[in-house]
C-alpha cells in the first residue's frame, strides 16, 4: 500500500484539534490492549502528550523475579555440582530432567506473572513496548533453557527500554540468554561464530542491505570472548582477538561495543527500528527505508533515545492517519490481554486456561519460533487459531468449576486471590451494564465497548437478532460473545 502521507508530512505532529475520543482510543488499542472507556476519557482529558508521559514514563514498571525463577536461579549451581559428581550417565540424566522440570515449572508461573503485569492497564503500553523490544532482540527459552536467564534478558530490556538505543543493543551482546541463544559461547579467536554478528546487524539494528559479508566476519571476530560463569557475563580476554579489524570502512583494533558504536554511525540505524514498530504496531505492509528517513536523521540528533521515540511515533500524523485504523490483526497476546481487559478480568493463573489458548493461537510468552521473531499480520489467523479464540471467548463465560481442578491449580487460584485477583470469568453484574432501555441502546454500547468502528446496518441487524424478545442478561451475554467471535473484534 502506498503511504497515505509524504515523508515530510508523516512525522509531523497530529494537530492538537485532531486530539479527540476517537484518536485517543486508536491510541490506547494500539499502543496497549483495549481502550475502556475510563481511560479514553482520562486521554483526552490529559491532551496526547500528557498520556504519552504516562503510557512510557521515564522510569520503566517495577517487574519482581517470579518465587519459582529465584528458586530456579539458587538451585542452578546444585544441579550443576550433583550433575558433575554423579558417577554413572544415568544418574546425570536423572538430574537433568529433575533441573528441567524445575526450569518448566518457573517459566509457567514467569508467563503467568507478566501476562497478569501487562494486562493492568497502568503498565499496558510498557509491556507492549517490552514485547516488541523482545520481538526484536529474540531468544527463546526452547534454547535458552532456563527461566532465570529468559527473566535476567527481559531485565535487561526493561532496564534500557527507555534509554539509548545504543546502550540497550551494549546491554543485550552481555545478556547470557543472548550468548547461549546466538552461541557466542562457543566463538573462539580462532574460529569467530558469525551468528550474533549477522543477527545484530540483519535484525537488532540495521537490516539487510545495509552491510557486507566482510562487516559480519570482522565483527564476529570483535565479539569473541563473550562468554557466561554461573548464570553471569564473563569477558574472556584469552578467547578475543584483539588484532585490527575493517567494519564500514574503519580500521582499528574495535571491541564489540566499537563495533555497535559503529553501526549506530551508519543512516540504516535510524530507520531500521521505527520500521520494525511499524510492522509491530502499525500496519503489515510497511513503507520503505526512504518514508522513515526523516525520522531517522531526528531520532539520530536525539541519540537514539528510545522514549524520545515512542512520543514522536506516537504523537505522529501517520499514526493516526485513517488508512490505519481498524484494520490490524491482533496478536494472540493483543487478543487475550485486550479480552481481559474489556471484561474487566483478572489473569487466571493456570497454565491450562491461560497459557494453552497461548500456543493454540500460535504465540506463546517468551518462546518466539525463530530468532526472526512472530512473523504476525494476517499469519496469525488461520482455521486452527480461530477456533482457539474463540474457545478462549468460551471458556471466559463459563463458570470456573473449582471442584474439577487439581491441587496445584487450587493452590494458584488461593494466591492469586490473597494478591487481589479474583475476576477469572464474566459474571452477571458486568453483563448488566450494558442493559439499557431498547435493543438499539444496547447494541449501541456493545458496539462502542468492543469494537473499534461503528458497525455497519447489517452488523448492528445481527447484533439486535441476539437481542430479542424478553430482555436479561442471558441475550446480552449471547450478543457478547457474538460480537468477541467476529472478524471486526480480532482488528485494531
Amino acid at each position: 500500500m502506498q503511504p497515505p502521507l509524504s515523508p515530510t508530512q508523516a512525522w509531523e505532529p497530529l494537530p492538537k484539534s485532531q486530539w479527540n475520543e476517537e484518536t485517543a482510543r486508536h491510541l490506547l488499542r494500539r499502543a496497549g490492549w483495549s481502550a475502556h472507556p475510563e481511560a479514553v476519557a482520562r486521554a483526552v482529558s490529559e491532551g496526547l502528550a500528557g498520556t504519552l508521559d504516562r503510557l512510557f514514563p521515564a522510569k520503566p514498571p517495577a517487574f519482581e523475579r517470579p518465587r519459582l525463577v529465584r528458586d530456579e536461579r539458587e538451585r542452578a549451581t546444585d544441579f550443576r555440582e550433583r550433575a558433575k559428581a554423579a558417577p554413572t550417565e544415568m544418574q546425570r540424566r536423572e538430574i537433568a530432567r529433575e533441573h528441567r522440570e524445575v526450569s518448566r515449572l518457573a517459566n509457567i508461573e514467569l508467563s503467568l506473572a507478566w501476562l497478569q503485569q501487562a494486562a493492568t492497564p497502568a503498565n499496558s503500553a510498557f509491556e507492549k513496548w517490552l514485547l516488541f523490544l523482545g520481538d526484536v532482540y529474540v531468544v527463546g527459552v526452547e534454547k535458552v533453557r532456563g527461566a532465570s536467564l529468559i527473566f535476567d534478558h527481559y531485565d535487561t530490556l526493561r532496564q534500557g527500554a527507555l534509554g539509548p538505543a545504543p546502550a540497550l543493543t551494549k546491554a543485550v551482546s552481555r545478556s547470557v540468554a543472548m550468548i547461549i541463544y546466538l552461541d557466542l559461547q562457543r566463538s573462539v579467536r580462532q574460529a569467530p561464530n558469525e551468528n550474533f554478528a549477522r543477527e545484530l546487524m540483519e535484525l537488532f539494528t540495521l537490516g539487510q542491505g545495509n552491510y557486507t559479508e566482510t562487516d559480519i566476519k570482522q565483527a564476529a571476530r570483535a565479539f569473541t570472548g563473550y562468554r557466561m560463569a554461573r548464570e553471569e557475563f564473563r569477558f574472556d580476554r584469552k578467547q578475543h582477538d584483539d588484532g585490527p579489524k575493517t567494519i564500514f570502512g574503519h580500521t582499528g583494533r574495535f571491541n564489540g561495543d566499537d563495533v555497535i558504536d559503529l553501526i549506530y554511525g551508519q543512516p540504516a540505524a535510524g530507520t531500521f527500528l521505527p520500521r520494525e514498530m511499524t510492522r509491530f504496531y502499525l500496519t503489515d505492509e510497511v513503507p520503505d527505508a526512504a518514508f522513515f528517513a526523516p525520522l531517522g536523521a531526528w531520532w539520530k540528533e536525539r541519540k537514539y533515545n528510545l522514549r524520545d521515540l515512542c512520543h514522536r511515533y506516537f504523537s505522529s500524523a501517520v499514526f493516526y492517519h485513517p488508512a490505519y485504523r481498524a484494520n490490524y490483526i491482533k496478536s494472540p497476546i493483543h487478543y487475550q490481554l485486550g479480552l481481559l481487559q474489556d471484561l474487566q478480568l483478572d489473569v487466571a493463573p493456570m497454565a491450562r486456561t491461560t497459557l494453552l489458548p497461548l500456543r493454540q493461537m500460535g504465540q506463546q510468552p517468551f518462546n518466539p519460533p525463530n530468532v526472526r521473531g512472530w512473523v504476525g499480520g494476517k499469519l496469525w489467523i488461520n482455521s486452527s487459531t480461530l477456533a482457539a479464540r474463540r474457545l478462549l471467548v468460551q471458556f471466559l463465560f463459563a463458570p470456573l468449576d473449582e471442584d474439577r481442578i487439581n491441587a496445584d491449580d487450587k493452590a494458584a487460584l488461593k494466591a492469586a486471590r490473597a494478591a487481589g485477583y479474583s475476576r477469572f470469568t464474566v459474571d452477571e453484574d458486568y453483563l448488566r451494564k450494558f442493559e439499557a432501555p431498547d435493543v438499539d441502546a444496547t447494541v449501541n454500547r456493545l458496539a462502542a465497548r468492543f469494537l473499534p468502528t461503528v458497525p455497519d446496518k447489517e452488523y448492528h441487524a445481527a447484533l439486535r437478532s441476539f437481542l430479542k424478545g424478553p430482555s436479561g442478561v442471558g441475550r446480552i451475554r449471547g450478543a457478547t460473545i457474538a460480537i468477541l467471535e467476529t472478524p471486526e473484534y480480532q482488528l485494531c
